[in-house]
């Protein structure tokens, strides 16, 4: 009995080491609050729950532990469903989802900080600096080789260098990426 005991304990001390975290989630609410105290910019994960692409991006791409590892480092990680009932107050003004209708199956309304957002397609990733204001929005799946690029031009503030065509080109002709 005693060895069993230590050896579940054993298990539940080391275990922690060995598990891979996912992406530590927050609400858009909380991402701001957090800037206030640690300013650091925000990578909003915008999706529906119908979006079979969005579950792909989930599973595929923010499951992978490069991105992982990086996005907890970098970003303040938001989950926002965009046609969820989540009230976000964001640049003074409190946005809602007022048409969302409970229990409709498949497409919903659109919530209004999407809306405001521009948001046309899912799953869409929004970049925000550190003190809230939008970066950029990237549209569509996106594999981790893909999305690499825009974690790290976005987190060292290579985007501001990047105002042509041609220095985006040249940027992504030179970029090394390191994520498997």
């Amino acid at each position: 009995m005693k060895k069993n005991t230590l050896i579940i304990i054993l298990i539940l001390l080391i275990s922690p080491l060995y598990a891979q975290d996912g992406i530590r989630w927050m609400s858009m609410n909380e991402a701001l609050e957090a800037q206030k105290e640690a300013p650091k910019k925000i990578l909003m994960d915008v999706y529906t729950s119908w979006c079979g692409p969005c579950k792909l991006l989930d599973k595929n791409t923010f499951g992978n532990k490069d991105v992982i590892k990086y996005v907890n480092k970098n970003y303040y990680p938001v989950k926002f469903n965009a046609e969820g009932t989540e009230s976000v107050t964001y640049q003074d003004f409190t946005y809602t989802n007022p048409n969302y209708q409970e229990g409709r199956k498949g497409r919903n309304s659109q919530h209004l900080l999407a809306h405001a957002l521009k948001i046309t397609g899912y799953p869409t990733i929004v970049f925000f600096k550190e003190n809230g204001d939008l970066i950029q929005p990237v549209v569509g799946y996106k594999t981790p080789e893909q999305i690499e690029i825009f974690l790290k031009m976005i987190a060292n503030d290579d985007y501001l260098k990047l105002t042509t065509g041609e220095a985006w080109q040249e940027y992504q002709n030179n970029f090394k990426g390191s994520f498997k």
